[in-house]
């Protein structure tokens, strides 16, 4: 008598956190979003055995960690030295990348460069460019790119626009995954881009493609392909209105590296950050500028960053940042103001806000300065949001600046944390940001003492300060 199929079971799975719960509720109880919880069905798992990643099977016993020869991974450079140094240094065999970004912000534009780039199909690169310091890969494997979104004819439209030709870069209009790993099987690509994941389903599953179901069941054959066949995958990902990658936050979890696109409306410039990467530093950023021709690089972002104002102004100072391993002068905006308001308002855009009230909270304790009456505005120019707490100093001298309307320095930069007993805490990599702010000509600076090495920088005028009261006195 034959067996009759196994039914499927059903699981209750968060789409904010990816947590799994054994019936419906109206709240996560992981990550206390409402209305969170969808029903996903369960198939039961195949007699055959677990699937794993290549070599997983093979010398499945326990080892040493003396014994295992490390290797240093292979990278490849993607032809934009912008996307390297996000994921970086370049491509890594068998990694997987996941792209998200809200839409029309170019995350299709640069992966089509990209693919270009590496198919050696890209226009002739602007004179002065360095050139890429890894060999190209073997031009024989071709680039796969899958499209699910749109057709042929627009991926080809949009190459035409940015002027690029399309060989070495094979279209696949197809949103089942396994006949996309099928053709990807047959092309053995060296790259394979997937544009975008909430759009492919598997014939594994009955529920809509983008379920949480499907992104995770979809992500999940991408990435055991990846690592079995050493191939880098992109995968593209939506954003939800709060600017998180859409679907389970379990599929960020799978990938090797995590990048986000950001920029303001209306902004020529986008910012590309990476926020998970195995294979190099985290908070990395890259600077483009969209134009006609596509994303174009920056190759000196902190010259978009500074206003440089013709006279000096209230309220206007630089900050000297760090964004992984690149530092970045940045102008901080501040605007004090009388409250008709009962409680004033603090408003941060680029900073967080609890920690501009704590700082506020600092400067009437220890500076003397009370803002209890004052609506204060501070702005980060060029929508670059700043997660160290090295603004911290800037950041109050540019309120005490426009609080007495009295413009600072044009050629003055500050960096420096500020504590709760108005000390300034060296930050990390003091030097390095000392060094940037000479080379784009500021005379005069206020650091942490902590920070200042030992004979200066030359050139440069250091202010060392162990209080905030000595950093009011510079200033």
């Amino acid at each position: 008598m034959p067996k009759a199929p196994a039914k499927s079971r059903l699981a209750y799975v968060c789409n904010a956190c990816g947590a799994s719960l054994n019936k419906w509720a109206g709240r996560c109880t992981d990550c206390g979003a409402w209305n969170s919880i969808e029903e996903i069905p369960v198939l039961p798992a195949p007699a055959r055995g677990r699937q794993g990643y290549a070599g997983a099977a093979e010398g499945g016993g326990i080892l040493s960690l003396d014994t295992v020869s490390p290797e240093r991974e292979i990278r490849t450079s993607s032809g934009i030295a912008e996307l390297d140094r996000v994921l970086g240094g370049g491509l890594v065999a068998g990694s997987v990348v996941l792209i998200g970004g809200d839409p029309g912000i170019g995350k299709s534009t640069l992966l089509l460069q990209a693919c270009a780039e590496l198919g050696g199909s890209a226009a002739p690169s602007a004179p002065g460019r360095e050139p890429a310091e890894i060999p190209p890969p073997e031009a024989d494997r071709p680039i796969l790119y899958v499209t699910g979104e749109e057709s042929p004819q627009q991926v080809s439209l949009r190459a035409r626009r940015l002027g690029l030709s399309g060989a070495g870069i094979h279209l696949l209009a197809e949103t089942g995954v396994e006949r996309i790993l099928a053709a990807a099987d047959s092309e053995q690509p060296r790259v394979l881009v997937v544009d975008s994941i909430q759009t492919l389903c598997t014939d594994l599953l009955p529920s809509a493609p983008g379920s949480v179901s499907q992104v995770r069941e979809t992500a999940a054959q991408l990435v055991r392909w990846a690592k079995q066949t050493d191939t880098c995958v992109f995968l593209v990902g939506h954003v939800t209105k709060e600017g998180a990658l859409a679907g389970p936050r379990v599929l960020e979890h799978m990938v090797d590296t995590v990048l986000y696109f950001e920029g303001e409306p209306g902004s020529p410039y986008r910012l590309v950050r990476a926020v998970k990467n195995r294979f190099g530093a985290v908070n990395e950023l890259g600077v483009f500028a969209m134009t006609d021709r596509g994303l174009k690089e920056v190759r000196n972002p902190s010259a978009i960053f500074l206003s440089r104002h013709d006279q000096p102004v209230p309220g206007s100072l630089i900050v000297v940042t760090r964004e992984g391993t690149r530092p970045l002068m940045i102008e901080v905006q501040a605007l004090v103001d009388e409250s008709p308001l009962a409680n004033p308002r603090r408003v941060a855009l680029g900073l967080e806000q609890n920690r501009l009230s704590m700082l506020l909270a600092v400067l009437h304790r220890h500076g003397g300065v009370a803002m209890f009456d004052r609506d204060v505005f501070v702005n980060v120019v060029g929508g670059v949001r700043i997660t160290e707490t090295a603004a911290d100093l800037a950041v109050l001298l540019a309120v005490l600046s426009s609080y007495r309307d009295r413009p600072l320095d044009l050629e003055l930069a500050v960096f420096g944390e500020v504590g709760l007993s108005g000390e300034i805490r060296p930050v990390p990599n003091g030097p390095d940001r000392l060094r940037e702010a000479a080379k784009h000509g500021i005379k005069r600076v206020i650091a942490p003492k902590g920070n200042v090495p030992k004979g200066g920088v030359p050139g440069l005028e250091i202010l060392e300060v162990r209080h905030l009261r000595e950093a009011i006195d510079g200033v």
